[in-house]
């Protein structure tokens, strides 16, 4: 059965707005409970937030299951060490709808105002997988663990136009989940949206 490419349309775009309001979710009660530390790894605060948004209970009733370090299979020659070579990604959403798999994934990133060298992985290995369609259906997450948002976007902002990458910059835009919602354009995939969660508002 070949399903309408608008009904499909619309479904993943309803599909992408509920795991952003789980995402949001989850974010909203690692600051409230206080347990994430400015010195975590992605992946510690990764954890926190996969274990939150897998209690949600609108997961349930939108019947989505979640993974963290999801493997997105390619296709590539089955020999020794093949698995090693798939491309992971932090989260994978997933639901199902009239025999149909839908997919969305969030890769996370540490982010510091002062710290160039983790603006520019958050390029080479956030933006920039998702340009050569190393990640597809997805957005970025960063983790904001010092300084402020939008001197810390600036700042990765900078450097892609350093290198010659004005038209990628990050501008930011209205979202009803996220008060730091950006988005950028890159050839051959159009949009990509970055969510930057401010861990430095964690009260004290």
């Amino acid at each position: 059965m070949v399903l309408n490419q608008t009904i499909y349309e619309n479904f993943h775009n309803s599909f992408e707005q509920k795991c952003f309001q789980l995402m949001a979710a989850a974010y909203h009660t690692t600051l409230t409970e206080k347990i994430i530390q400015l010195d975590w790894n992605e992946n510690d605060i990764s954890s926190e937030l996969h274990k939150n948004i897998k209690a949600n209970p609108f997961r349930y009733q939108w019947e989505i299951t979640i993974n963290v370090e999801g493997t997105i299979p390619k296709n590539i020659p089955k020999v020794k060490g093949f698995a090693d070579k798939f491309p992971r990604i932090d989260f994978k959403l997933t639901s199902f709808r009239k025999s149909y798999e839908y997919e969305y994934f969030f890769e996370a990133k540490n982010l510091k105002q002062n710290d160039s060298k983790l603006k520019r992985r958050y390029i080479t290995t956030g933006i920039d997988n998702f340009v050569s369609k190393k990640y597809e259906k997805g957005s970025l997450v960063g983790y904001l663990l010092e300084g402020k948002t939008d001197k810390t976007v600036n700042g990765i902002n900078y450097l892609l136009e350093k290198d010659k990458r004005e038209t990628e910059i990050l501008k930011i835009t209205s979202n009803q989940w996220f008060n730091f919602f950006y988005e950028s354009s890159h050839p051959g995939i159009n949009t990509l949206k970055h969510f930057i969660l401010d861990y430095t508002r964690i009260p004290k």
